[in-house]
């Protein structure tokens, strides 16, 4: 039986541990999942005690975590994504998979969006498991400020997928870390400028010493979405 959890493949990272932070804090049991389960349950132990008092936070490796849920957040370098996903995709298949992957890379001019063949990490999650439903989102939060920033973050969450009321889904999830819905940024396609929009951030970031983020202006939200 699939319940109402949450995975994150990939949590052991700075990006999944945040995620998994936020979502644990607000109430979601969290699954983090990692090629070593060992990895995973000292990932989740620090995850626990950060969010406190009646977290819920459980630990497995990468395929019983995203059996077990039914949400999926895919949250691993580029680096080894395409094999990492075709090694998933039996148990990827039917859910609700959130592709947060960026394909950066970086050299002494700074950090810069890689070329994908399928035009994104979103578009080749889709093309190697069809029968999964595909959203992208979370890619521009920062690592740092989930895991340190007290309260909600200041910032938008934009969601792109072919599925609407997947997205829809997705949008209301960052409601856990924002307190207001993401934002629809269009079809699955648009994951090709949002994954490498994260590279502006890390520039500016390293440019002025700080903690960027995004903010879209002029969108009221529908208060039922919350």
């Amino acid at each position: 039986m699939i319940s109402n959890k949450i995975a994150v493949v990939g949590g052991t990272g700075p990006q999944g541990k945040g995620l998994a932070y936020r979502f644990a804090a607000a109430g979601w049991p969290v699954v983090i999942g990692s090629r070593s389960a060992e990895r995973a349950e000292q990932a989740a132990a620090e995850v626990r005690r950060h969010a406190g008092d009646g977290a819920v936070v459980t630990a497995a490796d990468n395929a019983t975590a995203a059996a077990d849920c039914s949400i999926i957040l895919l949250v691993v370098p580029y680096d080894g994504h395409r094999e990492l996903v075709s090694e998933l995709a039996p148990t990827f298949a039917g859910k609700l998979v959130v592709s947060c992957v960026n394909p950066l890379g970086f050299d002494k001019s700074g950090a810069y969006g890689l070329d994908v063949e399928e035009g994104s990490a979103a578009e080749q999650l889709h093309d190697l498991v069809p029968d999964a439903t595909v959203v992208a989102a979370f890619h521009h939060l920062s690592a740092i400020n989930l895991w340190e920033h007290e309260g909600l973050l200041p910032e938008d969450v934009l969601v792109c997928g072919d599925d609407r009321s997947a997205k829809d889904e997705v949008a209301r999830l960052a409601v856990a870390i924002t307190g207001r819905p993401g934002i629809d940024g269009g079809v699955l396609r648009v994951a090709r400028q949002l994954e490498p929009l994260t590279a502006v951030l890390i520039n500016v970031n390293r440019r002025y010493k700080t903690r960027s983020g995004l903010a879209v202006n002029g969108v009221v939200h529908d208060s039922r979405a919350a």
